[in-house]
Parts: structure tokens; C-alpha cells; sequence
């Protein structure tokens, strides 16, 4: 089968189309023929090496962890799917070697849930991996209806989502984005507001915030601090320093409940899932460049 992998850490470059095995079907995994893997920036981070102290790589390796596709077959040991079903997964392991952007990908079924009927397979792949680090941001906060939200870049892939939960729990939402995505973040219903210097005086004007999602780290994590946050009341997916605020770092987890709450919310027409652009298999490395760039609105797909 054709997949994209990379031989060494190093640049987009590194990366070619090459002709691997079959994966093989563990006993509590299923076998995905893939229609769609979205691209997020851990997969460009992984292949520049930046998380090789915590996940091992084996060489050549394939990126990806966001999947949306059909089973071809089952492990010996899961009854929860058949094949044909239609199934979309943050399919995260233990080991870097054999991701996503590939024809095909054995997934563990604690990464999968059933495909939301109403998305095409590029909306269908964005979901998982940005919507659950949204989902599960969301719940360490705690916000409920009556919360001012701040959500640092919140036209990209996990700030769009974090926005249309909170709103959907009743919360108000301030958006971080540049002028040309305001009226993208309204139609999500969140109030934006124009990131750089002087931010935190610009949220100040709008309202107290009682919650910030941080997608970005660095100078949105100093507006965050000069707000003079409670520590416990900010998130951050992007900067460990966070923690020395009193506030937590969250690296999003498989959970198959999670999913399958954001396919019901998709479903049921509350959440949306925005595709900025689409790539074929053979331009995985353009893909990776566009996502290192940052500022994409919404998610980055390649379709198999």
C-alpha cells in the first residue's frame, strides 16, 4: 500500500510516497481504509523531532494521527465495530511508526467512533484530535453557562471548536483572531478581537474573562497573565510554562465517550467542522508547510 513516510527527523523534505506493508490488526484494533487524515501541527512537531523525549520513532515513519475512513476488517477481540462501518479516530500510539496518512491504518477501537453521518470524509477527519483537545480543555475549566471565555486563536482547528462548545454551554465567548477572520468567529458566535500589542487591554474593554483556552503560547500566554487570570481558570495546549501560572497543560487523549459526544453535537447541528484546504496523499510535505505557517482557519486535510 502507498503511504507518506519520513526516514529522519529533519524539515517537509524529508518527507516521500512510498510503497510499505499492510498493517497488521492487533486483537483489540480494526483496520481503517482511509478516506481522509487531517493535518495538525504535533505531526510536523513529531517529524521535526521535538517530541522524541517522550515518544519513541521508528524509522520510516509514517505521520498522522486523525483518521476518517472505512473498516476493512476486525481484531479478534472487538465486537463494537463490522466491516463497512464508516469510522472517524484520533488514532494516537504508544510508538511513532504507523500513522494516518496512509491508504490504510490498523486503529485501536479506544481511539474510534462512528463517522457523524452529515460530514464529508475532509470535515469527518478534521474532527477528532482538534474537537477532543477542545472538548477536554473545556472540561478542565469547568465553564458553564454564565463564563466570559477567552480563546486564544480561535479561528483555527481547536480554537473554532472550543468556541462553538463553550457557546453551545451557554458560555460568552472572546475570540483572539486576525481582521480577516472576524466575521468567521462571529458566525460561530464569538465577540473577536484583534490579537497583538495591547490585547489585554482590548478584552478588558469588553468584559471580565473568567476562563482562557490558550492555543498558541508565548505573548498570548503574557496577555493572559497581565489579565490577572486565577491561575486554576487557564488552560493551555501549547505552552508547558502555563503550569507556572497555576494553570493546566492539557495534551489531548483517545477517548471514545468524548467522540462520540462530538459526533452527537455535530450531528444535532451544534457543532461545525471548517475545512481550510484540502491536499492529495503526494502533497502530504505541501500540507505540513501550510499547517507550520499557523493562521489557517479551521483544519488542514489530505484526502486518500
Amino acid at each position: 500500500m502507498r503511504a507518506i513516510v519520513y526516514r529522519k527527523y529533519g524539515g517537509p523534505e524529508t518527507l516521500e510516497l512510498a510503497e510499505v506493508p499492510e498493517p497488521k490488526v492487533g486483537p483489540d484494533s480494526v483496520l481503517v481504509a482511509v478516506r481522509a487524515a487531517a493535518v495538525n501541527p504535533v505531526d510536523w512537531k513529531l517529524r521535526e523531532g521535538y517530541l522524541d523525549p517522550v515518544l519513541d520513532t521508528i524509522f520510516p515513519a509514517t505521520p498522522g494521527w486523525d483518521v476518517a475512513g472505512v473498516v476493512e476488517s476486525t481484531g479478534v477481540s472487538v465486537p463494537e465495530f463490522t466491516a463497512g462501518d464508516e469510522v472517524i479516530g484520533y488514532a494516537r500510539k504508544d510508538v511513532v511508526r504507523d500513522g494516518t496518512y496512509a491508504e490504510k491504518v490498523a486503529a485501536p477501537i479506544r481511539a474510534l467512533a462512528r463517522k457523524p453521518a452529515n460530514l464529508t470524509w475532509a470535515q469527518a477527519a478534521g474532527l477528532p484530535l482538534a474537537g477532543l483537545t477542545a472538548y477536554q480543555s473545556l472540561r478542565t475549566l469547568g465553564i458553564t453557562a454564565g463564563d466570559t471565555v477567552l480563546v486564544h486563536a480561535a479561528a483555527g482547528g481547536v480554537g473554532s471548536f472550543a468556541v462553538q462548545l463553550a457557546r453551545d454551554v451557554g458560555a460568552r465567548v472572546i475570540g483572539t483572531a486576525s481582521e480577516r477572520n472576524h466575521a468567521f468567529l462571529r458566525s460561530l458566535g464569538a465577540e473577536p478581537v484583534n490579537y497583538g500589542a495591547g490585547l489585554a487591554e482590548r478584552v478588558r474593554e469588553l468584559g471580565t474573562v473568567t476562563g482562557v483556552i490558550d492555543t498558541v503560547g508565548g505573548e498570548a500566554l503574557e496577555a493572559t497573565r497581565e489579565l490577572g487570570m486565577p491561575g486554576e481558570r487557564i488552560v493551555s495546549i501549547a505552552d508547558h510554562s502555563v503550569t507556572g501560572l497555576g494553570g493546566s497543560y492539557v495534551f489531548v487523549r483517545p477517548d471514545p465517550t468524548d467522540l462520540a459526544a462530538l459526533v452527537d453535537l455535530v450531528e444535532t447541528g451544534r457543532l461545525t467542522v471548517e475545512v481550510a484546504e484540502s491536499y492529495p496523499l503526494e502533497k502530504a510535505a505541501d500540507a505540513q508547510r501550510r499547517s507550520a505557517e499557523g493562521h489557517t482557519r479551521g483544519k488542514i486535510v489530505i484526502e486518500v
